[in-house]
């Protein structure tokens, strides 16, 4: 049996920079395990600009930001990787992890899930047609081009508008693959604004609004699909149907938290991000158990995740070192507008700040915040579901709040 601390389960941006915050808050005795032969976890098939400019002020690709942020932690004493290795299981925060080793046993004060997330399949979205060669999801399709040198396919349609999909449509274009289009079945993009147009608009590859794919055909390898438009309640209108030839179809349909090590745990999962329930120092509803980044809910920027982390790191430290809040437990109330909230209840004490995503597109609008106690505005000149919202609620604005927090988007 090995002791330490805390445990960190995943080497990516979040691990990192939750160890940054734990060892900056005292805490000298940290394990990160990461299933990978390095750290950095999906940076480091990202090898496009973009990350990086709320961090560093600068604009570097995944594996740049990578190292530069492990950087910040490589000579740090006390601070030790575990690569090759997996968490299996997870029982009163003792972790069996498989490595080099065998299966070994290690306890901690605290862990940190910071296991990232996973990309949802065809199997999802009950996609027809034959069982044929050429479907990949977006982020298989850039690990085998940008880290194993394979290009999928020479002919490509992509289904889902979300940033890794259209972040493929540009490199496999770049790569000589000819991009046929990009279906969305929503009436907006579910991208960030920049790669719709430095990765669609300025290659001429058209962006199918309100559309889906019907089904898949081809005998052996993928011959063609079948596009489908939808109404305004996303129903399948009949008739719309066209068949358009390509080689191979990237799905880009969303992505979902890793938590498959909780279910086991008792801790509660939120319906709306999938990932777990926290308070605001992202301790879960077991007690010691963490969670933050992409296994906390999906995250549209990097810069977020590090960010979000390094609180998270600092708060296990304080847990780690006895300092726990006094205060009665107050829950947020999500209203018109609001898909989902993070965290999804605290206590009073100190600032907080909470992360939230919008369910439609909105142009200008505000952002009502009440409850016993406070009654706030936010003012937004426009905000769409793909970016993630941050609204800071100060200490003193929160002070004489008794019960509920409710959240809503008034146009």
């Amino acid at each position: 049996m090995r002791k330490t601390d805390l445990l960190i389960i995943g080497g990516g941006s979040a691990g990192i920079a939750a160890a940054l915050g734990a060892h900056d808050n005292g805490i000298k005795d940290i394990i990160i395990v990461e299933r990978d032969f390095e750290y950095g976890g999906i940076l480091q098939q990202c090898i496009h600009n973009g990350f990086g400019l709320h961090t560093f002020k600068e604009e570097l690709s995944g594996p740049a930001y990578a190292e530069k942020y492990y950087a910040l932690i490589k000579d740090k004493e006390g601070i030790k990787f575990m690569y090759n290795a997996a968490v299996i299981e997870i029982k009163d925060k003792i972790a069996i992890v498989q490595c080099a080793e065998g299966l070994i046993n290690i306890e901690a004060k605290a862990i940190v899930l910071a296991t990232g997330c996973r990309e949802r399949p065809a199997g999802a979205i009950g996609l027809k047609g034959d069982r044929c060669e050429g479907v990949y999801t977006a982020g298989t399709a850039q690990r085998y081009l940008n880290k194993e040198g394979f290009l999928v396919g020479k002919k490509i349609f992509i289904l889902g508008s979300g940033d890794i999909g259209l972040i493929m449509a540009r490199r496999m274009t770049l790569e000589g693959a000819k991009v046929i289009g990009v279906a969305e079945l929503q009436p907006y993009s579910n991208g960030l604004a920049r790669n719709i147009k430095q990765c669609l608009e300025d290659f001429d590859i058209p962006l199918y609004l309100s559309h889906t794919v019907e089904s898949i055909h081809g005998k052996g390898r993928l011959q063609s699909i079948t596009l489908i438009s939808v109404d305004d309640k996303l129903q399948k209108i009949q008739g719309s149907e066209q068949e358009i030839e390509c080689d191979c179809l990237l799905l880009s349909i969303g992505l979902i938290p890793e938590n498959t090590l909780v279910e086991d745990l008792g801790v509660t999962l939120d319906k709306r991000t999938k990932g777990a329930v926290v308070d605001e120092t992202y301790m879960t509803s077991v007690d010691g158990i963490f969670a933050c980044g992409n296994a906390l809910h999906v995250h549209d920027l990097v810069d977020y995740v590090s960010i979000e982390a390094k609180k998270c790191g600092k708060a296990a430290a304080d847990y780690i070192k006895g300092n726990k809040s006094k205060t009665e437990k107050q829950i947020n109330v999500l209203g018109n507008g609001i898909s989902y909230m993070v965290p999804q209840y605290f206590h009073l004490g100190e600032g907080i700040e909470f992360s939230f995503r919008v369910n439609k597109v909105f142009k200008q609008c505000k952002i009502h915040v009440t409850g016993v106690g406070i009654d706030k505005y936010v003012n937004k000149l426009g905000i769409v579901p793909s970016e993630m919202q941050k609204v800071l609620i100060k200490k003193e604005e929160l002070a004489n709040l008794n019960g509920e927090l409710h959240w809503e988007v008034i146009e």
